[in-house]
């Protein structure tokens, strides 16, 4: 039994270490801090060395993967339930903490979001599912196309023309897709 823990344990290691680098970047593309990237990716290694039967698995990096990508939805599900977080340490908060916004200038931020969220509505469904789940949601090209259905082309297609509706309604509000 001590045997199979150990060989197990060798094994999860070795498959750690030769995609410990595309974990963490596919962890950076999906959270908001590095740091939960590097958690996350330290998780997948803690949850690939619960597993009881490591003979069932096929295909050890799809399971891996398959194993991050579940992981992601988690904490993107923990992190909407928590709402939204932002690390004070981070030089780039500090900075802006620093400088405090003139009470005209948060009110001209109000009213653009207010009216980005007007143009947003006008899109077409396809454009608008497409911006949320890229833009909003964090995915990547194939798994927008893998949730509407559609090419990757076609979710850049989209994507394209509802920055160009979007850019242009925010600085024409008179016009029209």
């Amino acid at each position: 039994m001590r045997r199979v823990t150990e060989a197990k344990n060798a094994w999860v290691e070795r498959l750690f270490a030769a995609h410990r680098g595309a974990l963490q970047a596919f962890f950076y593309r999906r959270v908001r801090f590095r740091a939960d990237a590097t958690d996350l990716a330290q998780e997948v290694y803690v949850r690939m060395l619960r597993v009881k039967d490591m003979g069932s698995i096929r295909d050890s990096e799809a399971y891996l993967y398959t194993v991050a990508s579940n992981l992601a939805k988690e904490h993107a599900a923990h992190e909407q339930r928590r709402g939204i977080a932002v690390d004070v340490e981070e030089t780039k908060v500090q900075e802006e903490l620093a400088e405090l916004a003139s009470f005209d200038a948060q009110i001209d931020v109000a009213k653009q979001v207010k009216r980005l969220r007007e143009v947003l509505r006008q899109l077409p469904p396809r454009w608008h599912a497409a911006v949320v789940l890229h833009y909003v949601r964090g995915l990547s090209y194939e798994e927008v196309a893998q949730q509407l259905g559609v090419s990757t082309r076609m979710v850049k297609k989209y994507l394209g023309k509802a920055l160009g509706h979007c850019r242009r309604r925010m600085v024409r509000p008179g016009l029209t897709i």
